[in-house]
């Protein structure tokens, strides 16, 4: 997975993982950040301490990395299945 706080990464994505349990894992990001965001929308921004939007953009940044990266797993996997069936 992509960090922008380390030079090499440390999480990895298991590339042979089911890709039911990749989606599984989009699936709980996307959902996630959109609670999130759907929190950040609801509220009024004279009602926040001023750090939050610096923190509630980091942790949506982080979640939507994560998203991007499995779902690069998902379509590699897909493009490799479909060059294997032609």
């Amino acid at each position: 997975m992509d960090s922008v706080s380390t030079q090499f990464p440390v999480l990895y994505i298991d590339r042979h993982a089911p890709l039911v349990d990749l989606h599984a894992c989009v699936s709980e990001r996307m959902r996630a950040v959109n609670k999130l965001m759907t929190l950040f929308t609801c509220s009024r921004l004279s009602d926040s301490d001023p750090r939050d939007l610096g923190n509630i953009a980091a942790i949506s940044r982080l979640l939507l990395q994560d998203a991007s990266d499995v779902f690069d797993v998902i379509e590699a996997r897909g493009l490799e299945a479909k060059r294997m069936a032609s």
